[in-house]
C-alpha cells in the first residue's frame, strides 16, 4: 500500500528517532494516512489549512476546488485530461495557471497573491507538482474524495490544528471536524482574517519555533 511505503520510508529516514508531521491542505490527508503505519515514531502532527473528508459534511459548496473535486467523481476520465491541461499550462504559461487557480483568494491570501515573492514561489511549486508528476498529482486528489473518515478513529498521536477562519479551500468547519474526529488532538488554532495560505505564512514561525524547542 502507498501510504505504508511512505511510512516505512519515512521511518527508515528518521533511523529510529521520533518525527513530527507537519501537513498542509490536501497534504494533511496524505500525512493522516502515513500516520496510521507508523507506530510510536510520530511525536506531534501539525494540521495546516487542513482538508477534511468530503463524505464528514456539505463542505463541497464552499470549496475553491468545488469543480475539481466534482469532476473526479463523476467524469475521472475528464479529470486525468484537466490534469494534464494543468501541467502543459504550469510547463508553459505558469503564470497564467497561477492566476486561474488563484482567482477565487479571500481574506489576507488577496495581499499575498498581490505579492511577486508570492506569485514568483507558487509558480515553481505549480511547475514542480505538474510537469511529469501529473499521475502522482490525479492519484492523491482520487483518494482524498473517496471516503477516508473512519481512518481518524486510528489517529491517537498528539495532533494540532492551524486554520484560516475565511478559509475557503478548506472551510473553517473542516477544522471544527477533525478536531472532533481525531482522538488525539489536543490543540486548535483559529486566525481571525486569515485563508489558506495565509494561514500557512502565519503558522509558519510559530512552528518553527515550537519545533526548534522540541
Amino acid at each position: 500500500m502507498y501510504y505504508k511505503f511512505l511510512a516505512e520510508e519515512i521511518l527508515k529516514e528518521a533511523a529510529g528517532k521520533r518525527v513530527d508531521f507537519i501537513g498542509f491542505s490536501i497534504g494533511a490527508f496524505i500525512e493522516l494516512q502515513s500516520c496510521r503505519y507508523m507506530g510510536n515514531g510520530v511525536k506531534n502532527l501539525h494540521l495546516v489549512s487542513a482538508a477534511a473528508p468530503l463524505e464528514a459534511g456539505g463542505y463541497l459548496e464552499d470549496m475553491a476546488g468545488k469543480q475539481v473535486f466534482q469532476l473526479v467523481n463523476a467524469f475521472p476520465a475528464l479529470f486525468i485530461l484537466l490534469s494534464y491541461w494543468q501541467g502543459l499550462m504550469a510547463l508553459l504559461f505558469p503564470n497564467a495557471l497561477f492566476r486561474l487557480l488563484f482567482a477565487s483568494a479571500v481574506g489576507e491570501d488577496k495581499a499575498l497573491v498581490a505579492g511577486h515573492a508570492f506569485q514568483s514561489h507558487i509558480t515553481k511549486v505549480l511547475r514542480s507538482c505538474f510537469i511529469g508528476r501529473v499521475r502522482g498529482y490525479a492519484r492523491d486528489i482520487n483518494a482524498y474524495v473517496h471516503s477516508w473518515g473512519t481512518t481518524l478513529a486510528e489517529i491517537s498521536v498528539n495532533t494540532h490544528i492551524w486554520h484560516g477562519a475565511e478559509d475557503n479551500w478548506s472551510p473553517p468547519l473542516m477544522a471544527d471536524y477533525l478536531k472532533s474526529a481525531i482522538p488525539g488532538c489536543t490543540s486548535i488554532k483559529i486566525y481571525k482574517g486569515l485563508s489558506h495560505y495565509s494561514c500557512l505564512y502565519r503558522a509558519a514561525p510559530e512552528l518553527c519555533n515550537l519545533l526548534g524547542k522540541a
